[in-house]
């Protein structure tokens, strides 16, 4: 691995060469506009709501909450910080486990009675800490991203406690699955449907403008979209493999009307890969006859086919569901290009192809999607790579119409005010910009709660740091 980091690009000329020669092509603006003219600043009017700036904070899952999950007082942070970061679309604010069983780690929030009093009041923090910053907070939307983990539960320990859609030839033996009872029955299926409707009936009663389908990163929603092997009604054709989309969206819309909903996708996906002798990542095996369990693949594993992907946002369009957020791939089978980083968690790899390629893919994909329904408000993913010069590459897709809003997700962790400085025209806090070292996501993997240990003082001076650095000895991942 040969790869410049993005910190010793410090020119737009020497990013923009570099970009050329790894064939990372990117649309990039030289200079950041200011002022309610700058294309960051245009307004976007979605129900009741006018948004007045184009970035959005993504969902992630806090790995900090209780153990029968409830938010910790490090939740409650985060979700203040989410707040001050000035964006006006807060898309699905956290991972929520929709019952216990469902949960992707055992610190995850769970929306039920007993918590939703408290997730509210985290909502309402946002809100406060927004309005204390940025004026008013009346145009802020605000969505909770409902999910059931499927194949990657961990509700209890770091142990996985799997439910699967179908049997996976490749993931089964990855993630050691050998139980057919582990396959959800389609009454199974049904019963989870409706902890949906309950969940997203909470949520309306706590004040959320939309709820997220989730439906990336292989998790269970996800997974559906590549049952092809399943038998019955939620496997096989795309109408069966989008049947969970739809009776999700039915009984949302019964349990609580007027609640609006959106759904974030993984538009493609590749074969899983695993780690070479030399701890980078290779595909981890490709069937002869090719590799059918890629929603948005060609058939070789590696390519990419739009049919199904453009289907999926028709369908969206025809269930009247607008909000749409664009991801790829799974951090858990194939993550240099669902997150692009120079650095992996410890249970990764490094990155076969230069993050840049990774992050030049997102923003293709999700361009070709808005290009095919320009009706729907898109979120793109991908962006925190980009670290200095995001900012010109963020400017350049939405002046292009090639996204609605650009996501941020890890970047929000160390320096949430990004979006705020970016549109006053302020210079970026280089010493805050997430380098990607991926230590949010390797302290969770080695049993402690997430942050940004590196560059967040708070997080730095926590005990857990110390243990942090020398699990990354041990595993042998620097940075």
């Amino acid at each position: 691995m040969n790869y410049k980091r993005v910190a010793q690009l410090r020119t737009l000329e020497q990013f923009l060469e570099y970009c050329q020669s790894i064939g990372a092509e990117m649309p990039v603006d030289e200079t950041i506009a200011t002022g309610p003219d700058a294309p960051l600043a245009q307004h976007v009017t979605y129900g009741n709501k006018t948004l007045s700036n184009r970035f959005a904070v993504l969902p992630m899952e806090g790995w900090d909450g209780t153990p029968d999950g409830h938010p910790s007082d490090l939740t409650r942070r985060r979700w203040e910080r989410f707040g001050l970061s000035g964006a006006d679309l807060i898309w699905g604010g956290e991972a929520v486990a929709v019952r216990h069983d469902g949960r992707a780690n055992a610190r995850q929030l769970i929306i039920k009675p007993e918590t939703v009093g408290e997730i509210a009041a985290m909502r309402q923090l946002l809100l406060d800490t927004h309005a204390a910053h940025h004026g008013s907070s009346e145009n802020v939307l605000i969505g909770l991203q409902l999910t059931h983990s499927g194949r990657f539960c961990r509700p209890n320990t770091h142990a996985l406690e799997p439910r699967i859609a179908y049997r996976h030839p490749l993931l089964d033996k990855k993630f050691n699955i050998t139980d057919e009872k582990l396959v959800f029955s389609d009454d199974e299926i049904d019963e989870l449907i409706a902890d949906f409707g309950k969940a997203a009936k909470l949520a309306q009663q706590a004040g959320f403008d939309f709820v997220d389908l989730k439906h990336c990163h292989g998790y269970l929603g996800h997974e559906f979209l590549s049952a092809i092997d399943r038998e019955g009604k939620y496997g096989g054709s795309f109408e069966n493999r989008t049947r969970f989309l739809r009776h999700l969206v039915e009984t949302v819309r019964r349990e609580a009307p007027g609640l609006d909903i959106g759904v974030r996708l993984s538009a493609i996906d590749f074969v899983p890969f695993k780690p070479d002798a030399d701890n980078t990542g290779e595909p981890d095996y490709i069937p002869r006859e090719g590799y059918k369990y890629a929603f948005g693949g060609d058939g070789t594993g590696l390519g990419i086919d739009f049919t199904e992907p453009k289907r999926f946002l028709d369908l969206l369009a025809e269930l009247n569901i607008r909000l749409t957020c664009i991801t790829v791939g799974s951090p858990y089978y194939n993550p240099h290009i669902q997150r692009p980083a120079i650095f992996p968690p410890s249970d990764g790899y490094f990155p076969p192809e230069d993050p840049l390629v990774g992050v030049a893919r997102q923003i293709a994909v999700t361009a070709e999607l808005k290009r095919h329904r320009p009706d729907l408000l898109i979120v793109g993913s991908g962006y925190s790579y980009l670290q200095d010069w995001l900012p010109n590459v963020a400017q350049a897709v939405v002046r292009q119409n090639m996204v609605d809003f650009v996501g941020l997700g890890r970047m929000i962790l160390t320096y949430p005010e990004i979006a705020a400085d970016t549109l006053a025209g302020k210079p970026l806090q280089r010493k805050r910009i997430c380098r990607t070292f991926s230590d949010c996501t390797t302290a969770p993997r080695n049993g402690m709660v997430s942050g940004c240990y590196p560059l967040d003082p708070f997080y730095k001076e926590k005990p857990e740091y110390d243990a942090l650095m020398e699990a990354k000895k041990s595993l042998k991942v620097t940075s």
